[in-house]
């Protein structure tokens, strides 16, 4: 038989490991929820060359693996990925860049000019698809953007007009909210550059040939 005084020792730790495992369970850090913003432009648009152009729509917006994941992502100088368990973007990555940027082009160019994602494109839109090579929220306190943009027209969606994209900005801390700020930063320079490059270019600005 087991001695009484076991007997006790065994009940109280029967009881004693739940409690402890509810407490630890009870005290875990909720899950944070992040999102981007639009941001406004950074010199006012010359859109005396846009008087005629057909309307551009924003299509797919393609991001890297490493990132396509619901939690935020940071990097140190070892090439180590720190993937933030409790940080999560509040949407799919790519979406949710697709979503700002879009909201960042409507403010930049004129009116009746873009057309917002997936609705209804008048017959001679052209699209508009964004590659992310590398988006890396580096620990040491810079984002560092690569890629490109790509302009599309016709019913095949033939490319016109590809330019690479590398865009650097600084951030506060390597906090999770850090990393959406200068992210939401880094699209509203990716705008400027579009909408720059859509008021600059014959190519861009011009109706397509039939």
């Amino acid at each position: 038989m087991i001695p009484r005084t076991t007997m006790r020792l065994l009940c109280a730790a029967a009881l004693t490991v739940p409690l402890l495992l509810m407490t630890a369970c009870g005290h875990s850090p909720p899950t944070r929820y992040f999102s981007l913003d639009a941001v406004p432009p950074s010199a006012p648009l010359a859109t005396a060359n846009m008087a005629n152009m057909a309307p551009v729509q924003l299509g797919a917006v393609r991001v890297p693996a490493t990132l396509d994941r619901p939690e935020i992502v940071a990097q140190d100088a070892a090439y180590r990925l720190a993937v933030r368990e409790n940080d999560h973007w509040g949407a799919p990555l790519a979406p949710m860049i697709r979503r700002t940027l879009a909201q960042d082009l409507l403010a930049r160019l004129p009116s009746g000019s873009f057309i917002v994602p997936d609705a209804p494109a008048p017959a001679g839109s052209r699209g508009i698809v964004v590659t992310v090579l590398d988006l890396r929220a580096n620990t040491d306190g810079r984002m560092t953007f690569e890629g490109s943009w790509t302009l599309t027209a016709g019913e095949a969606a033939t490319a016109v007009m590809t330019q690479e994209v590398s865009l650097t900005e600084p951030m506060a801390s390597a906090d999770s909210p850090a990393i959406a700020d200068a992210l939401s930063r880094i699209l509203g320079r990716l705008a400027d550059r579009i909408a720059t490059s859509l008021a600059s270019s014959p190519q861009a600005s011009s109706m397509p040939k039939k």
